[in-house]
């Protein structure tokens, strides 16, 4: 029996963090398209990691807990990568909601129940979570605290009230960002850590769909006018995920780590400002 490491959403970010923190442990990788799942396997398995790949829809209850059974067959989990999700251009509305803000919530809340004492676990959120105004206080409670099931009966939540693919995508990160701040209070009663880590724009094959779908032209002028000037990578997102995945992490739990090459910032206060800058 191995100490277990779930990875959610067979992408290039998800990958390079497994790379960094998986060796020595079993990694199951669940992904909505097998192949996808089976790729990441077959490329990791070649570098001597020990992996498995299956399909999972983050959107389905039954799924998640079909992925931490197998999980638990290997092993005790220990840490979970959940770095899968659907963008603004892939996929409407209701599917963004149903994977990224109510898929992710059922995932934490799930393996928060059975995550290893010691136990680290990061799930990937994004800048656009930051870019929204603030949300009243209540608003951020019943985001961070609301049971999964009655999540997308919530008034902000309804259809009327998500203007479109980037407002949902922004209210599901948002959510992340406080659920991972609730749950971090659940897991640390099995002495067990889980943060999030909000990317900006990082090079991946779904980062390239965007670039090529109805928003490209905003997001290359995103990297082009932040503070570092470029795009980043997966393993840059890998740097903080060691960080806090590892026991120099230890006095980190509950918190939200935004890696954007300063692009929030210069959104609030410079030549990304809407309507201003220079």
């Amino acid at each position: 029996m191995k100490d277990v490491m779930i990875l959610t959403g067979a992408g290039q970010i998800g990958m390079a963090i497994a790379r960094r923190m998986g060796y020595g442990m079993k990694i199951v990788i669940g992904d909505k398209r097998v192949e996808n799942a089976q790729a990441v396997s077959k490329i990791m398995n070649e570098a001597g990691f020990d992996t498995a790949a299956m399909e999972m829809d983050l959107s389905s209850r039954a799924s998640i807990q079909n992925l931490i059974a197998k999980a638990k067959e290997y092993g005790d989990i220990s840490m979970l990568v959940n770095a899968a999700g659907v963008s603004p251009s892939q996929a409407p509305i209701e599917a963004i909601l149903k994977v990224d803000l109510y898929g992710t919530a059922v995932l934490l809340e799930k393996v928060g129940k059975v995550i290893k004492r010691g136990g680290a676990g990061v799930t990937i959120s994004s800048q656009s979570g930051h870019r929204m105004p603030a949300l009243s206080a209540e608003a951020d409670a019943q985001l961070a605290t609301t049971p999964p099931e009655e999540l997308l009966g919530l008034e902000i939540l309804k259809p009327e009230n998500i203007r479109d693919t980037l407002h949902a995508y922004q209210m599901a990160k948002r959510c992340n960002e406080k659920r991972v701040m609730a749950e971090a209070v659940k897991w640390g009663e099995r002495g067990a850590r889980i943060n999030s880590i909000s990317p900006g724009i990082v090079v991946t094959p779904l980062a390239i769909d965007e670039f090529n779908g109805p928003r490209g032209d905003f997001y290359k002028n995103m990297f082009a006018k932040c503070p570092a000037g470029r795009p980043g990578t997966a393993d840059e997102i890998a740097n903080v995920a060691e960080l806090l995945m590892s026991s120099r992490g230890a006095f980190i739990t509950g918190a939200d780590f935004l890696v954007d090459g300063g692009a929030t910032a210069s959104y609030f206060y410079g030549p990304l400002k809407p309507g201003g800058g220079r």
